[in-house]
């Protein structure tokens, strides 16, 4: 019986072992990726959420106003749990300040304020959505020739006054250009927004939400399959846009991330080790 006990002892901390050999570090942006590739893990997860890894590789997203200095991340290897501690850089964005002539666009009536308010609820509700991945990395990118496109982050003043940081990136295009699904998803909400405009949000399985702004047109409607590559919609320049432009934005597991990150090369992410 006492060499039972010493043998389950001894695998015990044998097991301990193993996974503090695998705790590692690694700093990200707010609003930046984290992947952990190797050892083909079984699960992924962090703050008591867990997900499918991708092809073997474990992905946690960090949200733009993400206010913790450290998030512990782990991942299922082989029965064990591996640890590791993602650190939460600086804020590293600049400061925009966008003139909007339009001023009912920007100090709002009773009446376009509980209208915002209204719309704000529903498209928060979308980010609880989850089910099966139907995408793969890098994403498919929304125009057919995608010009340099950002300001994501940037702390933002309309008319010198202060509001959210720019959670998207913004791509220069004419007006009436199409605009292409980023993968093969369902619509969650096609509607005339009042600060979006026309707007498309489609849902790629796994928590991760694809939004499209400011369109003059929309060619899908709520509740429709679309596949990569499928044209949703035209660039244009409804809701509070001072031009047309694509705003591109995405959201994984609630987290609100930088496009251009799903967009270019899944190897330039920071990795943990």
């Amino acid at each position: 019986m006492a060499s039972a006990r010493t043998a389950a002892l001894v695998a015990g901390l044998l097991a301990a072992a193993v996974n503090a050999a695998f705790a590692a570090e690694v700093a990200a942006p707010p609003g930046g990726l984290v992947r952990w590739p190797g050892g083909d893990p079984e699960r992924c997860g962090s703050e008591g959420r867990s997900w499918q890894p991708i092809d073997g590789v474990c992905w946690y997203a960090i949200d733009l106003l993400e206010q913790a200095q450290t998030l512990e991340v782990w991942r299922q290897v082989g029965g064990g749990r591996e640890t590791a501690v993602v650190r939460v850089a600086d804020y590293p964005y600049p400061v925009q300040h966008i003139t909007i002539t339009d001023d009912s666009k920007v100090n709002l009536s009773e009446a376009d304020g509980a209208r915002a308010a209204r719309e704000a609820k529903r498209v928060g509700a979308l980010w609880a959505h989850d089910g099966p991945r139907r995408f793969r990395l890098p994403l498919a990118p929304p125009l057919d020739d995608l010009p340099a496109g950002g300001r994501f982050g940037s702390r933002r003043f309309f008319n010198e006054q202060p509001r959210s940081p720019h959670s998207g990136a913004d791509f220069a295009a004419d007006s009436g250009e199409p605009v292409r699904a980023a993968a093969e998803a369902t619509v969650v909400l096609a509607a005339d927004l009042f600060f979006s405009g026309r707007s498309v949000f489609l849902h790629h399985g796994d928590g991760l939400i694809t939004m499209y702004f400011h369109l003059s047109q929309l060619a899908v409607a709520e509740g429709d399959e679309v596949t990569r590559g499928q044209k949703i919609g035209e660039v244009g320049a409804t809701g509070r846009a001072t031009g047309p432009h694509l705003h591109f934005g995405i959201r994984w597991r609630g987290a609100r991330v930088d496009p251009a990150l799903l967009l270019g090369d899944p190897g330039v992410i920071p990795a943990l080790r």
